[in-house]
């Protein structure tokens, strides 16, 4: 190869470098505008607690909305809108179980079917397949990225109740606008094959706009019918996660009246277990524990955006060794 080639193709290579690097820097179009529709007035939920932030991914589906956590391997936060038409829609999908891990992710930072095998704990949908009003849409609901390892106590009983309570307010109110994750409380956190973390808990927050109220159920991650409804401000000081950002300040404040979860007790998975809502505990003992709960994650690391920051590296290095291959090749 000539120098005059190389001298062609240097000017090329050094305008292509800097709009790849803004390329893979920004968020993706598709995570960023697609997803709006699972938000309320377009604005996701957002991590307020440093040690949640780091390998985080934003991935949009169908039918939700993920905010997913590649240090946990779980979803932080998962957004739906449910209205009265697609709940209608859903009751007519058949259920098609069909796991599995998600490609969207790095390799290194999804969780994988083999995680969960043999582990005592089910695959827990954070927007449920029953939400799910095509048949695409449920089976993206079936992504690990959208799963956490759940006590099959919770997910088969309480929890089912849950899921089922919010679908029927929106079939009554029209529109539910809804949040959904884990919650991660300790020092010591089980990880399913040293890999996926446990949950402490679950919430499920919700916004109902006709009656401008919101609050979020929050039960632990076990055996047990025992509950307590929290404030959106609770809420984020227990889970490190602004659920609904765009909501005036009064709304996220005060907890809505809850109704009660009305578990449908699928073969008899709620003999046995005793408990309801439990009274709150108050902002301030919740604000105590979300100080103390720094196991997920330490603060060192790439931040937000790290995995997006090591494909720019890589891009960098690839032109680089690109500049100096045609340096080589131009002195033959």
């Amino acid at each position: 190869m000539s120098r005059p080639v190389i001298r062609r193709w240097r000017p090329l290579v050094l305008i292509l470098l800097p709009a790849l690097v803004l390329l893979l820097g920004a968020p993706s179009a598709h995570a960023s505008e697609a997803c709006t529709r699972h938000h309320p007035d377009g604005i996701a939920p957002s991590v307020t607690r440093p040690a949640l932030e780091r390998d985080t991914s934003r991935l949009c589906f169908e039918g939700f909305a993920v905010l997913y956590s590649g240090v946990s391997r779980t979803p932080l936060a998962v957004s739906e809108h449910l209205t009265r038409d697609r709940i209608q829609q859903a009751r007519r999908v058949p259920r098609d179980d069909a796991f599995h891990a998600e490609d969207q992710l790095p390799e290194e930072q999804r969780s994988r079917l083999s995680d969960y095998a043999r582990s005592g704990f089910d695959r827990g949908h954070m927007a449920p397949s029953g939400d799910m009003a095509t048949p695409s849409s449920q089976h993206e609901s079936f992504s690990l990225a959208n799963i956490v390892p759940q006590a099959p106590e919770s997910n088969r009983c309480l929890w089912e109740g849950v899921e089922s309570t919010v679908r029927d307010l929106a079939t009554e109110d029209g529109e539910v606008w809804v949040v959904t994750g884990p919650v991660f409380q300790g020092e010591n956190l089980r990880r399913l094959n040293r890999r996926v973390l446990v949950p402490t808990s679950l919430y499920k927050a919700i916004y109902l706009p006709d009656r401008g109220v919101a609050g979020a159920y929050l039960a632990p991650n076990g055996p047990g019918l025992s509950w307590r409804a929290v404030s959106l401000d609770e809420l984020r000081d227990i889970a490190g996660i602004n659920a609904f950002p765009s909501l005036a300040p009064a709304i996220r404040a005060r907890a809505m009246a809850l109704p009660e979860p009305t578990p449908n007790n699928i073969r008899g998975s709620c003999e046995g277990q005793t408990g309801g809502q439990v009274a709150s505990s108050g902002t301030a003992s919740n604000r105590s524990v979300a100080r103390r709960d720094t196991s997920v994650a330490s603060p060192a690391g790439p931040g937000i955006m790290g995995s997006r920051m090591a494909l720019v590296i890589a891009a960098v290095v690839a032109v680089v060794v690109i500049l100096l291959l045609l340096r080589v090749l131009g002195r033959r």
